[in-house]
């Protein structure tokens, strides 16, 4: 520690801190702009100057580091007039448009103005003027406010991977400006409208919307992905008018992704159901809730008299919450089913992996992650942020995926294999590592295996980066492994790899809320949506979810609503996905129903609604407790969700329970070569991933560029007699479409890439080799 003076003020501090930082740390104020605690240091805005002893000129605080007994002066007159003359000029060119400013009310201009500028101005020239940029959908700019600060450019380069934005020009002429007719195509884009500040970036769909003073802010968490970022809504007449990051350092940092910014647009769609729907004579007529409880009451005790009550299926959406999963479960109990399931992209049934196996911030520490089938942009923007800054601290990243995709990040190395043969490469590994430290036997289930491995290159170099001294290794499986039949084998294998040098093994699923419905036992071995629709269930009870699309574990869900007796959805939402239905019950959102969400790390958070419900529609814990008691069944009489997770949870803490459903042995894996069978590998963009971003106009706004195509590498077309002018026909639920060929050399042999809008659910694996393909 070394011992400095800040205001006449005497104390310790940390050698290599910055003045800036110590005077945050102690309390004291230091105007700034281009200054982000989470950016690398510019020091371009000048507005950080303070007095130094025995230094001619002013230091910037943000970028001068303290020495032992430095005297630091941040009130003294020299400071003062140096950061006045500073505002001045920051000011010259600044349009005078506060009123109409969406920034006004919370601008860092307008308050260091205030604070630290002088009450009039000696510039009397003309002003310059910059033409605004299209910049994409989410962000407008008004670029004539611009002071070059420089922290989206920081932004988009050192957290979004990539530079998107730059300061081009010199002098008066400087301005900052996309590649020439390039939009901003980030996940975190967003983060540059609260970056900025001024008001030269702002929120386009909010635009012209609200005040600041007008809107009421409450704080909720983001169902969209496994994180539980903590989101701050901003309110107005009871309607969500934009979302802003809530500081969390140990989640999401200061940061959100794109889809948990905008997803707010979702809400009050046109498609939100707004009252109970019963379909009499093939049409959809609204009721009173007493009426659709009374309808399901009498259609679920007649099918559980005539066909029993396992007859009756339960599927939920892995983002439903702690108190609907245990009400969901408590029902399904209650009336005598086994059939319940959140599980609805898994092939298999073996497996519960939820669970990331450390903390969030604990991937930053690692020196090496194994990433197995992930695509980590589109499915945890900001989780890719965290293995963005383990390889910005030196650590190293290892790619084992079906699509050489993009991650914006340094990639160590890469194996680019069909989904059917992730096995066969950590299989490799295991070996490679085995020979290495000579050990005879590594684990009974697969030592057999093992001898009929041959390493490559590619697995022994990896083993050798694994092997490397001190080295703390990460194991992690994406939703697309997790996904796959063989999902129990991976788990299983990268559990003894991660142990063969005492690392960490966990998944990047991106369920929600799959940690919690774990936790409830929900999901039993053998019993997953799959297998529960292969079962010809006579009712179907779902919640949360459009079948259609979120329903992808390769079954036709359209054919097994239309055979089963009666169906019912619990749903925000009413689109053609409910066609085969015969009663739907609106559900509030996550904005108008508070819950309990237990986040990728075991991290127990609870909200509370920000909004009420809209017309008719209540939260999907009220439903079920009510269904409850019109069947007659007990213990259903919760007034609150608190008084329900007090019942689930000892207490909100980290939760420190053990593996649920940890596989205890391997089932048998094929390696054969696949050479003539295709594979599919399916991309759901960010914006697709629910019911509520795919409602999201800004979101999709880019959608007409979209191209529905199917990417398959040059050799594999070869093989299949196949040009890029050829059709590829997919299956979609019952449905034939044809779909353009793109040869792309990113893809592995022998697989299927299709960059869906939605997800679609592939038929396996039929060829034709003709003018077209079917898969």
């Amino acid at each position: 520690m070394i011992k400095i003076k800040i205001n006449g003020k005497s104390i310790e501090v940390e050698p290599k801190t910055t003045i800036i930082q110590v005077a945050d740390k102690v309390g004291i104020d230091i105007p700034r702009f281009c200054y982000h605690k989470k950016l690398t240091v510019a020091a371009n805005c000048r507005m950080c100057l303070v007095e130094v002893k025995n230094f001619p000129k002013p230091l910037p605080a943000c970028a001068t580091q303290v020495m032992e007994g430095m005297e630091i002066s941040t009130k003294s007159k020299f400071t003062k007039e140096a950061q006045q003359s500073v505002m001045e000029f920051l000011l010259i060119n600044h349009p005078l448009d506060c009123p109409i400013c969406d920034q006004g009310g919370e601008c860092d201009l307008q308050d260091t103005a205030m604070a630290y500028g002088a009450s009039g101005t000696r510039y009397t020239e003309e002003k310059r003027v910059v033409f605004n940029k299209n910049i994409g959908p989410l962000i407008s700019t008004d670029l004539t406010r611009c002071i070059q600060c420089t922290r989206c450019v920081r932004f988009l380069k050192e957290v979004g991977g990539v530079m998107e934005l730059g300061l081009v020009g010199r002098g008066e002429h400087a301005e900052i400006s996309a590649y020439v007719d390039k939009s901003v195509e980030s996940e975190l884009s967003g983060n540059i409208i609260d970056l900025c500040p001024v008001g030269a970036l702002t929120s386009k769909p909010f635009r012209y919307s609200a005040r600041t003073w007008e809107l009421i802010r409450r704080y909720t968490i983001s169902p969209h992905d496994s994180l539980g970022s903590n989101l701050e809504t901003h309110i107005k007449n009871n309607i969500v008018m934009r979302v802003l990051p809530k500081e969390n350092e140990k989640i999401n940092e200061c940061w959100i992704s794109d889809r948990d910014r905008y997803s707010y647009e979702g809400l009050n769609h046109e498609d939100r159901l707004t009252h109970p729907m019963l379909k009499k004579n093939n049409k959809w007529i609204k009721v009173e809730w007493e009426e659709a409880f009374e309808f399901i009451t009498q259609k679920l005790n007649k099918i559980t008299q005539s066909y029993g009550a396992d007859s009756v299926a339960f599927i939920m959406s892995p983002q439903s919450t702690l108190e609907e999963g245990f009400l969901f479960n408590k029902l399904a109990k209650s009336m005598g089913s086994s059939n319940i399931d959140y599980r609805i992209s898994q092939k298999g049934s073996e497996l519960n992996g939820s669970w990331l196996g450390c903390q969030v911030n604990d991937i930053e520490t690692l020196d090496l992650a194994v990433i197995i089938g992930a695509n980590l942009r589109q499915e945890q923007p900001l989780l890719a942020h965290r293995f963005r800054k383990m390889t910005s601290h030196g650590g190293s990243i290892v790619l084992i995926n079906g699509l050489d995709d993009e991650l914006l990040m340094p990639i160590k190395e890469r194996v680019i294999c069909s989904p059917t043969e992730y096995s066969i490469e950590i299989l490799k590994i295991i070996k490679s590592i085995q020979t290495h430290k000579k050990i005879k036997s590594i684990d009974k289930s697969i030592d057999s295996i093992l001898k009929k491995i041959t390493t490559d290159s590619n697995s022994q170099k990896i083993s050798q980066l694994i092997l490397e001294k001190n080295v703390r290794v990460g194991i992690f499986l994406g939703q697309g492994a997790l996904d796959l039949e063989c999902a129990n084998d991976l788990y299983y294998l990268s559990n003894i790899l991660s142990s063969l040098v005492d690392g960490i093994c966990g998944s990047l699923s991106n369920y929600a809320n799959g940690v919690g419905l774990d936790y409830l036992g929900i999901g039993a071995p053998g019993i997953n949506t799959k297998n529960i629709l292969k079962k010809n269930m006579a009712a179907i009870i779902t919640m949360n979810i459009e079948p259609d699309i979120d329903i992808t574990s390769d079954t036709n869900i359209q054919s097994h609503l239309k055979a089963s007796k009666f169906n019912i959805g619990i749903t925000p939402y009413a689109s053609k996905s409910f066609d085969a239905y015969d009663c739907l019950l609106p559900m509030s959102t996550f904005t108008e129903s508070s819950g309990t969400y237990i986040n990728i790390s075991r991290q127990v958070q609870s909200v509370k609604a920000v909004v009420s419900s809209l017309a008719e529609s209540r939260p999907a814990w009220k439903i079920l407790r009510v269904l409850g008691n019109y069947l007659g069944y007990d213990d259903f009489n919760y007034d609150s969700t608190e008084e329900i997770v007090g019942e689930i949870l000892p207490s909100n803490t980290l939760m420190t329970y053990p593996e649920i459903n940890k596989p205890e042995k391997i089932n048998t894996i094929n390696i054969r070569s696949t050479t003539n069978s295709l594979q599919s590998y399916t991309i759901v963009r960010h914006e697709d991933s629910d019911m509520i971003v795919r409602r999201a106009r800004a979101l999709h706004a880019r959608d007409a560029k979209f191209s529905d195509v199917v990417n398959i590498h040059p050799t594999t077309l070869k093989r299949l007699k196949l040009t890029d002018k050829n059709l590829f026909e997919v299956e979609r639920n019952g449905v034939k479409i044809k779909l353009p060929i793109h040869s792309d050399l990113r893809v592995a042999l022998n697989t299927v890439c299709y960059h869906s809008k939605y997800k679609p659910s592939f038929k396996l694996p039929l060829i034709k080799v003709a003018d077209k393909a079917t898969l």
